[in-house]
């Protein structure tokens, strides 16, 4: 998942970049609106600041929304009705302003990507697992598996890219908080239930010292015999 920065302060944009990829995704930076606009490869969400010096973010998000339905966020300083307004007619998905918490931004770009993408890509598929990002729901097999909220997001976090190892304190900032300090056991927790209801030993791998990714799963459980 491709996300572009479109700021003109380098401080502003080397942490919204390096927050967006400690969180999984692929992110990268431009600081003018000629930059976002000739773009390439197409990102599928843009974080776009309004005080461009070259052209208002405004006119950069028309633009863009002419030509693409990419997911568009605003994150900006001015935090007028008239601007919020001029963005959201021109086709932004959802507006921000500064200063925000990360955590919020992550929440705000999984809300915008929910519904903007084609539902094909709402759906993550891995073995016999398919998590339906759309609906919240996980089928095992034909099995629906019922999860609390933080088991979903922690296996969401592991589904978008199976096999990749995703850190502890990766899941913990995406899942709780950005600023998570607190102890992870309350992480070992939520797997071991998520290990439990999916029953697939060996789906949600341990990777010591690194963290936990989506393996390949054991056999399936042998069904109980028929009285």
């Amino acid at each position: 998942m491709r996300v572009l920065v479109v700021e003109d302060d380098p401080g502003i944009a080397d942490l919204l970049v390096r927050g967006l990829e400690r969180a999984g995704y692929e992110a990268a930076a431009v600081p003018s609106g000629q930059a976002a606009l000739a773009a390439s490869p197409e990102p599928d969400v843009v974080l776009l600041d309004l005080g461009l010096p070259d052209m208002d973010g405004v006119e950069v998000c028309r633009q863009l929304r002419g030509r693409s339905e990419l997911a568009i966020i605003v994150v900006t300083a001015r935090g007028e009705e008239g601007d919020r307004v001029a963005a959201l007619d021109e086709g932004a998905d959802d507006y921000l302003v500064k200063p925000f918490g990360l955590a919020e931004l992550l929440a705000r770009i999984r809300a915008v990507l929910r519904r903007v993408r084609p539902a094909d890509r709402e759906l993550l598929r891995h073995a016999d697992l398919t998590v339906d990002l759309r609906t919240r729901t996980v089928t095992v097999g034909e099995r629906e598996v019922a999860l609390t909220p933080k088991e979903f997001d922690i296996l969401e976090a592991l589904a978008v890219d199976p096999g990749r190892v995703v850190s502890r304190q990766e899941i913990l900032e995406r899942v709780w908080d950005a600023h998570w300090y607190g102890p992870t056991k309350v992480l070992d927790v939520h797997v071991a239930g998520l290990r439990r209801k999916l029953d697939r030993p060996g789906l949600v791998e341990t990777v010591y010292g690194r963290g936990f990714r989506l393996g390949t799963p054991d056999a399936q459980p042998t069904p109980p015999e028929v009285p």
